[in-house]
């Protein structure tokens, strides 16, 4: 027996049919993105940090969203319940613990403990935008190592496994003792970019750490590389240095893993326009946008800032005209049919 689920407003009803015995052709299938199988036992939940993305990927894969009550007491602490079986179930749990951090960060914790003890089979965390990524080592005395310290808090709720869109930092993966599946936005971005068609483009790195991300985004859309040489002063303020390659009278495309206060972003793009760019775009895989940020991209030299929907955007990034979103729903999608059925998501990247 197939189970169709179908949603009527709020309440939702749910149908028993026979299955038709008639096998797909190899012409429809070609015609179609291939759809996760519709089981009892394959289920896609959320937190409250990203309904609509999960909403999107749930989509792609042609599943109803796990129905959950996610609330909070008076006092703010939070209260989950799952509202629907899941013994057994191979379950995800979509949750990026961006802006307030600690407030999903919780709640997601909460929801795989909630599902541990409802004898799921299996838990995935499925993390768009990993917070504290950035808090990776010990750069100062007597800091924590706070990135480990959320990778071990995950594996005590209940995860088995995690999904994560493209860390700060790779070496990341180290701090699980679970099995990280790593996913890149990059084919995302690099497709968007290819289709504008830039003349004389230059990919830049922003900092000496992410000349691995630029290298491989270069590659891909057959353009030159430069980097500009960044000393931090102290937190969340950054001094540009100089620029190491050929900028001049070139389109220029930083790329980034996350915009925050956009202070780097801003002060690389005037860097880059002193050394002769004609134009300026800039992409990440995470929109944090905090503080300001808005506002200095919009007061930037920068044509355009391409973004993921890894992070839901401020009602005031919506409305600003050099911010553009693009969904990442289906890269999430495949990947998770790939760790449902058991196969490779390297193929994805290739």
């Amino acid at each position: 027996m197939a189970t169709v689920v179908t949603t009527t407003g709020e309440k939702t009803t749910v149908e028993k049919t026979v299955p038709e015995k008639k096998p797909v052709t190899d012409e429809k299938s070609q015609s179609k993105p291939q759809r996760a199988k519709v089981d009892d036992r394959f289920k896609v939940f959320c937190g409250t940090a990203n309904e609509a993305l999960c909403d999107e990927v749930c989509n792609f894969l042609g599943l109803t969203r796990g129905q959950a009550l996610v609330t909070r007491f008076k006092d703010g602490e939070a209260y989950v319940q799952i509202q629907e079986n899941v013994r057994g179930a191979d379950v995800f749990v979509m949750q990026p613990t961006c802006r307030p951090v600690d407030m999903h960060l919780m709640e997601l914790l909460l929801m795989m403990d909630a599902l541990k003890r409802a004898s799921a089979r299996r838990i995935t965390a499925v993390i768009p935008y990993y917070g504290y990524s950035r808090q990776d080592r010990k750069d100062k005395p007597r800091v924590p190592i706070s990135s480990k310290l959320v990778a071990d808090l995950l594996t005590t709720a209940g995860a088995d496994r995690a999904l994560v869109v493209d860390f700060h930092a790779p070496q990341l993966q180290g701090f699980f003792n679970i099995p990280v599946d790593h996913l890149f936005a990059s084919p995302v971005l690099v497709d968007y970019f290819k289709k504008l068609n830039l003349p004389d483009l230059t990919v830049v790195s922003p900092d000496a750490g992410g000349v691995e991300r630029a290298r491989f985004f270069a590659k891909k859309v057959d353009a030159a590389l430069a980097i500009v040489d960044k000393r931090r002063v102290e937190m969340n303020v950054a001094e540009v240095m100089h620029v190491i390659g050929d900028v001049d009278g070139r389109t220029c495309l930083i790329i980034d893993d996350l915009i925050d206060t956009a202070g780097t972003l801003v002060k690389v793009a005037q860097a880059l326009k002193e050394n002769g760019a004609c134009a300026v775009y800039a992409c990440c895989s995470h929109p944090v946008l905090s503080g300001a940020a808005v506002e200095s991209l919009v007061n930037s030299p920068i044509t355009e800032v391409v973004v993921t929907n890894t992070i839901p955007l401020s009602e005031e990034a919506k409305q600003a005209s050099k911010i553009k979103v693009l969904s990442i729903a289906g890269l999430i999608g495949r990947a998770i049919q790939s760790i449902h059925e058991e196969t490779s998501i390297s193929r994805l990247f290739i």
